[in-house]
């Protein structure tokens, strides 16, 4: 507020003393100019009846010459002060606005608007650096699961886009270059109530310093960054960032899960899915020989998978010297009949189109399907603008590297065991996660599972934990019961429990709870909150426990002992 009005009287200093200057002549003038009374004899003003009339005089009321008719020496004066007051208005509200639509005092106005919208936040929020695909993916998702969120940007037309976006819960946007600890600072990295910063700008270097600034000026708080270059992602481990999202290695190693363990992937998919999204159809990659069209860093990324997997790969490449392709590599885009006919694309089984541009990705996915229509095809979409031609091209898996990075850091950040339930899960058979796959699409619907996590401490179960102190067992069971019938069964599945150092998958309905269990669960929407109900309500745990239902309240007490019969 300070800078604002220092800025707003440094621009308007002048009209402003000219404005006061030509009110002090003006009421000085009818001062010593004498008048004359209503009977006859000279009359001065007073200082306090020439201020009131030179105040209404100079917005040109006109309430009339007071309190005796003027004599023509005071109309001169009066006639004089008119235009001169009125000039100096016009002159100091120009000057106004001009200076309210100066680029400085704005960026000002909009900087004290932001400290205060941050200061109004009392939840816990997650600081946010960069909007661009990503993070937009990743704010919407965490709005709609009731997380808030604040957002620095460099691009003013992404701030915009932010402030028009339809959020279930306002999301304050700062345009500011996250590089700068100055702007973290404003936007809340000290705050007590931030429980994390996510880096997702499109330069490696400023997800870099985002991180570093984190480390140094809060390390309690956890730091996730995005990062798209080897180097810069060892730089980042090395002093501590808490995860380090590479989306080409992430979607590679997908692809490669999806190879091998079909099952397990589309777990994968339908676990870290964000709030809403469609179930993901089951894929099944064959195995052969597969084309790789563009060996930038996304095509590594996945031509070190493939043939980790065993996986024979044809590169094709249109500058084999720059990005270092191997010698036996295709030169061309890869979306020329002939350059696929050179690679083999009849015989060959799958094809990935990877290159940085999305038209030349969609055109190699095309041309590859008309010679060749039995392909798996592979498409890496670049902009996120480009979705509903990607869909009406139909690849079988599409790699968009926003939703790759927000799915991802969306589960890390709501459901924090999430990650250990998809470590545990990785080692089982593919059997085991088709079967496990079948029971969650059973209860799910059509839309991706929502997980959560229940953790039986006094502060957030209490109901449970007082089941357990008084020698009750508690069971996984008792937690899918319908909160309004007992009989009724809730749409969720027992995850995982973490008990200590102890690790339990897919724990049994009969197993028994403990205090200072940790249960991920994950179900169909609403019923987090109905299962939330039965941890920490005492009578609606006792009634789902026992079958028995007792009135609460000191009036349904009374009644209730009223209609108990005498002697009991």
């Amino acid at each position: 507020m300070h800078n604002i009005v220092y800025v707003l009287l440094r621009r308007i200093h002048v009209p402003l003393i000219v404005l006061i200057c030509m009110y002090a002549v003006s009421i000085l003038g009818f001062v010593l100019i004498p008048g004359m009374d209503n009977t006859g004899k000279p009359w001065h003003m007073g200082f306090f009846h020439a201020f009131y009339f030179v105040s209404f005089l100079g917005t040109t009321i006109g309430l009339g010459e007071i309190p005796y008719p003027f004599t023509d020496a005071q109309r001169l004066w009066a006639t004089a002060s008119i235009f001169g007051t009125v000039i100096a208005w016009l002159y100091g509200i120009g000057a106004a606005l001009s200076a309210l639509q100066d680029p400085t005092f704005q960026l000002i106005q909009k900087e004290s608007s932001f400290r205060r919208s941050v200061k109004r936040i009392a939840e816990p929020f997650f600081l946010i650096c960069g909007y661009g695909d990503t993070g937009s993916m990743l704010v919407r998702a965490l709005s709609e699961a009731g997380y808030r969120a604040i957002v620095v940007e460099l691009d003013q037309s992404r701030i915009v886009a932010l402030e028009l976006e339809d959020l279930g819960l306002p999301v304050p946007g700062l345009c500011a270059d996250a590089a700068q600890p100055d702007n973290l600072i404003l936007a809340g990295l000290n705050r007590p109530n931030c429980i994390g910063v996510i880096a997702l700008t499109n330069s490696d270097d400023v997800n870099l310093k985002v991180a570093i600034t984190s480390k140094l000026l809060n390390p309690h708080v956890p730091a996730i960054a995005r990062a798209e270059s080897q180097e810069v992602e060892a730089n980042m481990a090395s002093f501590g960032t808490d995860e380090i999202i590479n989306p080409f290695d992430t979607f590679a190693g997908r692809l490669a899960l999806a190879l091998h363990s079909p099952g397990i992937f589309l777990l994968y998919e339908w676990m870290t899915a964000v709030p809403h999204e469609r179930l993901r159809e089951p894929i099944f990659p064959p195995r052969g020989r597969w084309i790789l069209c563009g060996f930038g860093r996304f095509g590594k990324a996945v031509h070190k998978r493939l043939q980790a997997e065993g996986v024979e790969v044809t590169i094709i490449e249109a500058k084999p010297e720059l990005t270092g392709a191997p010698a036996d590599s295709i030169v061309g885009r890869g979306t020329e009949a002939h350059t696929l006919s050179e690679a083999g694309v009849e015989h060959a089984v799958g094809i990935v189109a990877g290159t940085d541009n999305d038209t030349n990705n969609l055109s190699i996915l095309m041309t590859a399907r008309d010679l060749n229509p039995k392909l798996f095809t592979v498409g890496r979409q670049n902009l996120h603008h480009n979705d509903a031609i990607f869909t009406a091209a139909q690849p079988h898996l599409t790699m968009q590297r926003g939703s790759v990075i927000a799915n991802k850091i969306f589960a890390l950040v709501t459901t924090p065991l999430l990650s250990d339930f998809l470590r545990l899960a990785r080692g089982k058979p593919n059997e085991w996660a088709n079967q496990l796959v079948s029971r969650i699409g059973g209860i799910s619907g059509d839309e991706a599972p929502q997980t959560w996590v229940l953790d039986i401490t006094p502060d957030a179960s209490p109901a449970l934990c007082a089941g357990i102190a008084e020698g009750n067992e508690v069971r996984v069971s008792d937690l899918y019961r319908a909160p309004h019938n007992r009989d009724e069964r809730l749409p969720c599945i027992a995850l995982f429990i973490k008990r200590g150092k102890d690790e339990i998958l897919l724990p049994d309905e009969d197993a028994a709870l403990q205090t200072g269990d940790r249960l991920l669960l994950c179900g169909h929407f609403g019923a987090s909150q109905k299962m939330e109900w039965i941890a920490k309500n005492h009578n609606a745990f006792r009634y789902l426990h026992t079958g028995e239902e007792r009135a609460h309240g000191s009036l349904w007490a009374w009644l209730t002992r009223k209609k108990q019969p005498q002697g009991r």
